[in-house]
């Protein structure tokens, strides 16, 4: 008999025991099932690269419609740009000094910009990384829908879908290039730009200038909408580069390619890119090198260097590295750019040129 005179029932007993069992299966099956999600073993309906597994870590992207969205983003953006400067309201501040020791600026331009291209890229690619030169304020958060249409130039020239895992994406968005000539209404050096970079190599690049509502766009092994020019001047090049330095630039330029080098002081990333190609833009100065010897961030540079590669042309740090998209926003080793030229060749004939940027 049971203590305090109770007397167990074999079939509550056992009644006991298979509620026991069923909850021990229950927390034993959640946590299998947790692991074999864990690996892509779950036999959920789209498992494999569209299961649950898939869905942790983003999925993939379509190459082809983030080169759409970006065109689209650029010019959405270069919209906002463009109205603010001929509302002749420019909000501008000072967001502190630039390395150099120029005042940084912003305008109600960038930030309108940067809100529409930011949240554009955003809602159609929530799972990828985006850098953008602005900070994104959560309150001003919009919903910018894409239609899912392809423009058919880029249907013609990028044919079939290429998807690559969204996890080893990362964006950088520039939402105003040239803001100090924006805020002294120098237009013409002013753009947006887009860049997507895949395992931190740039494959995507867009550049758009909205006061001549010129747009630039190129995919590594894709296709683009503009080309290379059909000669260079390799002995005494045409070399563009920053107006805030120019002068460093032109002593170094002069000894290595000789008193025949034309300096070409511009503002903009994105102009001094565009310099180098074919462009049917009556304001868009031509050159054959692009040279920065200064720290530069990758937000100005990404869209540019990527177009440059699809097109077969390099843009290096001035010791001839290759410049990788991801970690930190900036680079420290200077610039040059060029296309249709002995790159290497080039690299080896500026061999102070970085130093010479640094002092």
């Amino acid at each position: 008999m049971a203590p305090m005179g109770i007397r167990l029932s074999p079939l509550g007993v056992a009644v006991f025991c298979l509620l026991g069992l069923g909850v021990l299966y229950h927390l034993y099956s959640g946590f299998l099932a947790g692991r074999f999600s864990l690996f892509g073993l779950s036999s959920e309906p789209g498992g494999g690269a569209a299961g649950p597994a898939a869905a942790a870590d983003g999925g993939t992207v379509d190459l082809r419609e983030m080169l759409a969205v970006s065109v689209l983003a650029a010019v959405r953006g270069g919209d906002e740009v463009r109205r603010v400067r001929e509302s002749n309201v420019l909000h501008e501040k000072s967001k502190g000094k630039t390395r150099e020791g120029a005042e940084d600026k912003m305008t109600s331009g960038d930030v309108l910009s940067n809100r529409k291209m930011f949240y554009l890229l955003k809602t159609a690619f929530p799972s990828v990384q985006i850098n953008t030169e602005e900070h994104v304020d959560a309150a001003d958060q919009e919903v910018i829908l894409w239609d899912h249409k392809i423009p058919e130039d880029i249907l013609k020239e990028v044919t079939t879908p290429k998807e690559v895992p969204a996890e080893s994406v990362t964006v950088w968005i520039d939402p105003l290039d040239a803001t100090q000539e924006y805020t002294e209404d120098l237009r013409k050096y002013v753009t947006t730009m887009v860049c997507v970079a895949v395992n931190g190599k740039p494959v995507l690049g867009v550049i758009h200038k909205p006061f001549s509502e010129y747009t630039a766009w190129a995919m590594v092994d894709g296709g683009s909408n503009v080309k290379a020019r059909s000669s260079y001047n390799e002995k005494t090049p045409r070399i563009v580069v920053s107006r805030s330095h120019s002068g460093m630039v032109r002593q170094v330029a002069l000894q290595t390619f000789g008193n025949q080098t034309t300096i070409i002081p511009a503002g903009g990333a994105g102009y001094k890119v565009l310099a180098l190609l074919d462009v049917p833009d009556k304001s868009q100065e031509k050159a054959d090198l692009y040279i920065h010897v200064t720290y530069i961030k990758k937000w100005d540079i990404c869209a540019g260097n990527a177009i440059l590669k699809a097109l077969g042309g390099h843009m290096t740090t001035l010791s001839g590295e290759e410049i990788s998209y991801t970690g930190s926003d900036g680079i420290e080793g200077g610039l040059l750019a060029s296309i249709r030229m002995n790159h290497q060749a080039l690299v080896r004939k500026l061999p102070d040129l970085e130093k010479t940027g640094h002092k």
